[in-house]
């Protein structure tokens, strides 16, 4: 992990926050938002100089005190404390890290019998750029009329997020899968720090701007798990919860709970349950 990760995201949060975030009076307007340095120097119980240096890169071996105190100073959640915790153990350490290796992605036959074993619940393979690998008939059945399959989306979910206009008029809280797509790139980055392939991807999805505006502000959410709102143009308005398995694995399943309420009702199914051949 570059050490500029650690010291932008520092940067970053320190911009996010207003000043009744942390029971500072608002004041006078100001000219940059956020909080000021000194001012979350002093919450932190560090000097503005150090902060400074820590937000400039030029020291890379904060003490677990100061992180955490930094962390109360930020009011970072638990995702979040999280994160700062690995960047700053990669700042200290990546150099002695032994490389991640390349990324896998041919999918193995036991991974594409699970997703074929949860069949008729829609699921698919994921890959550490968020490339999609393989998957089961039920899920191709509900995601190939959202133009998953499209060539625009380059086979990849954070791709389609970001490159396809309608993808926003098919996710209702596109907001939500956005940042549940850019957080995961961001756990990808830090983990798998020497995958130059990830940082092209992540340098491409840079290009647009709505993806350019959510890394730089360095969000985080619990990419394991989420519910999208979809208007399927089949299905109508449906429901899906997202449930991430061993999402920290160089390839992750990812299974797609389609309105579990609506099928219960007698008589509807949302997702059909004949068998298809899946082919990648």
């Amino acid at each position: 992990m570059s050490r500029s990760e650690f010291a932008e995201f520092l940067v970053a949060r320190r911009g996010r926050l207003q000043p009744e975030d942390v029971g500072l009076p608002a004041g006078r307007r100001r000219r940059t938002p956020g909080l000021r340095r000194e001012e979350v120097a002093a919450l932190a119980g560090v000097s503005v100089d150090y902060l400074a240096r820590l937000e400039q890169g030029r020291d890379t071996n904060p003490s677990t005190a100061v992180l955490a105190a930094l962390a109360d100073a930020l009011r970072l959640n638990e995702i979040e404390r999280h994160h700062f915790g690995k960047l700053a153990l990669g700042m200290a350490e990546a150099s002695n890290c032994p490389s991640a290796g390349q990324a896998r992605e041919e999918v193995g036959d036991t991974l594409r019998a699970v997703i074929d074993a949860l069949h008729p619940t829609p699921a698919f393979v994921v890959g550490r750029w968020m490339n999609i690998l393989a998957w089961n008939a039920a899920w191709r059945d509900f995601a190939e009329p959202l133009g998953l399959f499209d060539e625009l989306a380059h086979g990849n979910f954070a791709y389609y997020l970001f490159a396809r206009p309608d993808a926003r008029q098919y996710f209702l809280n596109w907001d939500d899968a956005a940042d549940m797509a850019t957080s995961a790139l961001r756990a990808a980055q830090t983990r798998f720090f020497d995958d130059r392939t990830l940082d092209s991807q992540i340098g491409v999805l840079q290009q647009m701007t709505s993806f350019a505006r959510l890394w730089q502000q360095h969000r985080l959410t619990d990419y394991r798990t989420a519910t999208f709102r979809i208007a399927h143009p089949v299905r109508g308005e449906v429901e899906v919860e997202v449930e991430t398995l061993d999402p920290a694995a160089d390839q992750s399943v990812m299974v797609w709970l389609v309105d579990r309420r609506a099928a219960r009702q007698p008589g509807l199914r949302l997702v059909n349950d004949q068998p298809r051949l899946v082919n990648e």
